[in-house]
């Protein structure tokens, strides 16, 4: 899997990358990770990639041709699945969706800044609008790491044990329940019996039982 990332600031990207599940997944050859910076398509001698808006308003709106000529040196050398808009108005971002992207071959992903890209970019070329969150941050360099981080570590063969991420959060529309490790008493405070037991179908229908319970405590919205 191959994924493109288009930004004003790539060097954000380095230490992510370089950790964790994500250097894995790049290690093992599973994922391809390429930070294209959008200020080296501008032809301005200053590299600016900014302007004033149409019509007025606070603040600036990153420019038309820049972005375009990135995409379309992209587009001329491969074929996008999916080309992603990080953009506080898409659509909230979850696990079904990055379910669906680590299917994909090729992404793009598009890293706003200032009030946002020109319209007329989304109209072009964005096949996909996507928010983690409904907040505003500064760019959408954050929110990248987040959908590329999601998307890796549930592709095939990067994690050590697969079925690890097929029984995390949200994969069944449940929380996941607590988990307990060695000591099985600490000052007192135990590990449950059942998960001591041995009994595998009856470990299993505890750990439903625990979702079902967390979730409508801590998050029923998902059960609607």
């Amino acid at each position: 899997m191959r994924i493109d990332i288009l930004s004003l600031f790539p060097s954000m990207f380095f230490g992510t990358f370089s950790e964790s599940i994500i250097k894995r997944a790049v290690q093992k050859g599973f994922l391809e990770l390429h930070v294209h910076n959008i200020r080296d398509y501008s032809e301005d001698k200053h590299k600016r990639v900014d302007d004033y808006p149409f019509g007025g308003g606070a603040g600036m709106v990153m420019m038309i041709e820049p972005i375009s000529k990135c995409i379309e040196k992209l587009k001329s050398e491969r074929d996008y699945d999916s080309i992603i808009y990080m953009a506080p108005d898409g659509k909230r971002f979850d696990q079904l969706q990055a379910n669906t992207l680590s299917l994909k071959k090729n992404i793009m992903i598009l890293c706003g800044h200032y009030k946002g890209i020109d319209e007329r970019i989304r109209e072009l070329y964005i096949t996909d609008e996507i928010s983690i969150g409904d907040y505003v941050l500064s760019g959408g360099e954050i929110a990248a790491m987040v959908i590329v981080d999601s998307i890796a570590r549930i592709i095939p063969g990067v994690l050590n044990d697969e079925s690890s991420a097929l029984t995390d959060s949200f994969q069944n529309g449940l929380l996941s329940p607590p988990v307990y490790t060695r000591p099985a008493d600490f000052k007192g405070h135990k590990v449950p019996d059942i998960l001591l037991s041995g009994h595998e179908q009856k470990i299993s229908e505890w750990k439903f039982e625990q979702q079902l319970e967390r979730t409508k405590k801590r998050r029923p919205d998902l059960l609607d």
